[in-house]
């Protein structure tokens, strides 16, 4: 008896539907620049798009099923790669990514132990010395690709926990009184860290930041002294390359210091900053990181890579394994594996999202990815510039690729609302893509150019696009 399986595809009729897909994607790239960043649609309109069939009971034809998913998605998306896209701190994704991930779903490697995934495996080392490499952190450091910025700081939290208090893997977190010390500006991350390992967010001491948004080392030393003289056990400082608000840098070099006085494990949230470390000319504190003993970054935010893609680097290659590496007896892998990435992070089916980031890396070379990050902050820049051109406009601040600026015409009270409203309209517009930053109290426009298809013209467009959409409040 011959088995048939609906979800196989002949090979002709998948060239065909690949051949088709692959054009329209060209097409879709092409038109790009001249098209909606978004259709501004509510939720419950693009729910009625799907409408509320039900899961059908007989095999659908696959070429209508592939032309259906792209319509889709052309239609009714946020378009991240639009150039007038300044949102979040999402890239516009290289091509070859698209190509990457097709690759990568083909074959379908699974990277969490070697013999299941043997060049995925090497290319996944490749790419993480790689990355290290660019950062200029240690060529001998530990690393794994995870799904984003928040998995990959978790990584740094939990290697830093196990380090500080090796039992808590058998025992928990009655095992010590841990707290670990953060900005008042660092991502959101660490609150899901503490929450879900167990120390609860009453173990964060929030540290103040200065006026620059960087975090305050003599606040820091003195909160670690109160808690230790309280009886809890200080275990990780959490510094930022880059916070989401404005860019900032925490002073790194002064808080590497009071981690070694102090015996403390320093992290860094360099999600979206750390690449910027490699510009010639960077400041003196992102130029750092090598203090640093893990530190995340996203591939998928400033190498331009398409999501998912995390970076987690430890300094001390053990401390990974020390932090996951459970091997039971139905793991029966090769002993002498040079690497099974399940020992090195919370997954163990993994999937081969190092082949974008690598083809990317490879695409771009260290002088491509220089020039464009390079070119995001100058854009962030020359916007800082424009919006001062504009009375009704008030820059506020730039740092790194994000420049933040509200409207404020004379005669109004509220500016905060007004501006709230405005984000609204500008995100339903279409024409524009902007998020929000709260500055020393002020609501604030916030643009994150992190985007190689913007141009400069892009850019001198957003203020008059802005006052034109201020209009219609």
């Amino acid at each position: 008896m011959t088995r048939h399986s609906p979800l196989d595809m002949d090979p002709e009729e998948f060239r065909a539907a690949g051949h088709q897909l692959i054009n329209q994607i060209a097409d879709f790239y092409k038109a790009l620049p001249h098209a909606q960043v978004t259709s501004g649609q509510t939720p419950s309109q693009v729910r009625a798009v799907l409408g509320d069939a039900k899961l059908p009971e007989v095999p659908e034809a696959n070429d209508g099923i592939v032309q259906h998913a792209w319509a889709l998605l052309e239609k009714h998306s946020l378009h991240n790669g639009h150039p007038r896209f300044a949102g979040y701190v999402t890239s516009s994704a290289a091509p070859i990514g698209a190509l990457a991930e097709l690759m990568a779903a083909a074959v379908n490697p699974n990277v969490g132990a070697w013999i299941l995934g043997p060049i995925g495996t090497e290319i996944e080392a490749q790419c993480v010395k790689w990355i290290a490499d660019f950062l200029d952190y240690p060529a001998d450091c530990g690393g794994v690709l995870v799904s984003g910025g928040t998995m990959a700081n978790f990584v740094g939290f939990l290697a830093a926990r196990t380090h500080a208090c090796p039992s808590i893997r058998a025992e928990g977190v009655r095992a010590a009184r841990l707290v670990v010390y953060a900005s008042k500006e660092t991502h959101t991350w660490v609150q899901k860290a503490a929450d879900m390992f167990g120390l609860g967010t009453n173990a964060i001491r929030w540290i103040p930041a200065d006026s620059q948004q960087r975090m305050e080392p003599a606040a820091l030393s003195h909160q670690i002294q109160l808690d230790r003289a309280q009886g809890f056990q200080p275990f990780l400082i959490a510094a930022t390359a880059g916070t989401v608000s404005t860019g900032a840098v925490d002073p790194i070099r002064a808080l590497s210091a009071i981690a070694k006085a102090e015996g403390l494990w320093l992290h860094i949230d360099g999600a979206y900053g750390a690449p910027a470390a490699a510009l010639p000319g960077a400041d003196e504190d992102l130029r750092s990181l090598h203090l640093a003993n893990s530190i995340a970054v996203d591939p998928h935010k400033w190498f331009y890579a398409p999501l998912e893609a995390g970076c987690a680097l430890v300094k001390n290659a053990q401390h990974l394994p020390d932090t996951f590496d459970y091997s039971p007896a139905y793991y029966h892998f090769d002993a002498d594996a040079p690497l099974n990435y399940y020992q090195h992070g919370p997954q163990n089916s993994r999937g081969f999202r190092a082949l974008k980031v690598w083809m990317g890396l490879r695409a771009a070379g260290r002088q491509g990815l220089i020039q464009t990050i390079a070119d995001d902050i100058a854009l962030a820049r020359q916007l800082f510039d424009e919006v001062q051109k504009h009375p009704a406009l008030e820059a506020l601040t730039t740092g790194l690729s994000i420049t933040t600026f509200r409207y404020n015409p004379p005669g109004v009270a509220d500016i905060n609302t007004l501006n709230e409203r405005l984000l609204d309209r500008i995100q339903k517009s279409g024409e524009l893509f902007l998020s929000n930053a709260i500055i020393d109290g002020k609501f604030a426009l916030r643009a994150c150019i992190v985007n190689f298809r913007t141009q400069p013209a892009d850019i001198a467009a957003i203020p008059r696009l802005v006052l034109k959409i201020a209009e219609s409040l």
